[in-house]
């Protein structure tokens, strides 16, 4: 069929004088088709009216779409049942002529961002190895919209607190944020609304504030709109993750840092650029830094437990073991577990990221063993009124703190044998069990005993029997 512009060419050379020969001869085109575009008169191809295989059918054929779901292999199997004689492309052709089972397809959107206008902030679910297993993971990603730049990390969850750590990375790293921040409705910074009526959470609003920057959410349903962020998600998948292996999450932030500062200084065919020479433009139009960016953390209360531990996260830490039963005031930060009794810090550690029941232990706060520990322990109210009433039970309770004995259960126990059992057995038998290295308390009564025999209970006045 001609087309337009060689219909046009026809009735110009025709109105120039030339006859049909020489404007078939001058546009390769037979003298038939010059005549009938002369006997038209204008330059519109006429549509072609065909007949359609599956018009007749058109009846049967929205009943069936209905019947089987949709499914148009179905459709064509039923109506060639029914004696119909089209072929699956020509229903399938028709369908979509017709707009049975296909809606109108609609233009894409385009978004153009100013420099420092908007940065966009997502999160997804990732499978890598790390530690020598397959560990699922949550990415965290934050792209400028007009630079490109990107930046993302790995947690093994994300809450607000990750969120809040994550952020302060990514800004840190691009020294500096944008105006507002879009997010896709997430839990860890809505408080109530969506889109526009989208009201973040007090303590992420104050976040942005300290930052100069707001969130901002897309209406759900429009993904697209925060299309900047979530296109790179497939390049980490099927670039960053594929066959690389990870030590720990310490690794995989290291290495992800590593890998952004790569791709953000490659050129994009589509940005006829790289991302940190468009940055450069960008940079003096973003937020910058406050003066101070104080560090994040999350803040716990707990009770040492008898063993010395205080627990978050299933991970128990070590604190001094003379706060056991003393309330202590938390600190989980990016990497570290702080202890605080009152404003004085009393423990540091390395945090755990995962939750896995571990212990994590300082040796200097644990007791000192034996003679270190008794050398050093203060006497205790018992001790002293136990060696007023006896002295000679002084050496014998020497003997017991270098066993491992010695608590106040022994001292009460002992304390009562010299309160109801003469002197002088008793300090007899205390002689000899520490002539011996006999520490048995039971065995002691046993011994006082024997050598008390029927004459239990002293004379009045005759205290050294």
């Amino acid at each position: 069929m001609i087309d337009q512009t060689t219909r046009s060419a026809i009735l110009r050379l025709r109105s120039e004088g030339h006859g049909t020969r020489a404007i078939a001869t001058a546009l390769g085109i037979s003298r038939g088709a010059v005549k009938r575009v002369l006997a038209a008169g204008n330059d519109q191809v006429p549509h072609l009216e065909r007949a359609e295989l599956a018009e007749p059918h058109r009846a049967d054929i929205l009943a069936l779409y209905a019947s089987c779901k949709g499914n148009l292999v179905r459709v064509h199997e039923e109506l060639l049942a029914l004696g119909a004689t089209l072929s699956y492309p020509a229903l399938t052709a028709f369908c979509r002529r017709h707009g049975i089972g296909h809606d109108p397809p609609e233009p894409a959107g385009r978004y153009d961002f100013a420099p420092g206008q908007e940065m966009q902030h997502d999160t997804s679910p990732h499978t890598a190895e790390i530690g020598g297993r397959a560990t699922r993971i949550q990415t965290a990603s934050l792209v400028l919209c007009y630079s490109r730049m990107l930046f993302f990390q790995a947690y093994p969850h994300f809450r607000r607190f990750e969120c809040k750590v994550f952020l302060t990375d990514a800004l840190t790293y691009f020294e500096g944020g944008c105006a507002q921040c879009m997010i896709d409705n997430t839990h860890v910074v809505v408080l109530s609304g969506s889109g526009r009526q989208m009201v973040p959470v007090p303590e992420m609003l104050a976040f942005g504030e300290r930052f100069g920057f707001e969130f901002i959410a897309h209406e759900i349903g429009d993904a697209n709109r925060s299309a900047r962020v979530e296109r790179p998600f497939d390049y980490i998948e099927n670039n960053f993750l594929a066959g690389r292996r990870f030590e720990a999450f310490e690794d995989f932030n290291a290495q992800a840092r590593a890998w952004s500062d790569k791709v953000n200084a490659t050129p994009k065919r589509h940005l006829h650029a790289s991302p940190r020479e468009l940055f450069a433009a960008e940079r003096v139009a973003m937020k910058p830094l406050p003066v101070f960016v104080p560090e994040v953390y999350e803040l716990h209360h707990r009770t040492v437990d008898t063993e010395g531990y205080v627990n978050v996260r299933r991970n128990r830490y070590s604190v001094p073991y003379a706060l056991i039963g003393r309330d202590v005031e938390v600190r989980e930060s990016k990497e570290r577990i702080d202890v605080f009794e009152g404003p004085r810090r009393v423990a540091s550690h390395k945090r755990v990221l995962e939750p896995t029941d571990a212990r994590v232990t300082d040796p200097d706060h644990r007791p000192p063993r034996h003679e270190r520990f008794f050398a050093h322990r203060a006497v205790s109210i018992e001790e002293k009124r136990l060696v007023e009433r006896l002295p000679e039970s002084a050496g014998y309770v020497e003997l017991l703190r270098q066993r491992g004995r010695g608590g106040t259960r022994d001292l009460r126990w002992l304390h009562r044998m010299v309160d109801e059992y003469p002197r002088r057995p008793m300090r007899d038998a205390l002689l000899e069990a520490l002539r011996y290295g006999m520490t048995d308390l039971e065995r002691l009564e046993r011994m006082v005993l024997r050598r008390i025999g029927r004459d239990f209970f002293p004379k009045d006045g005759d205290d050294d029997r």
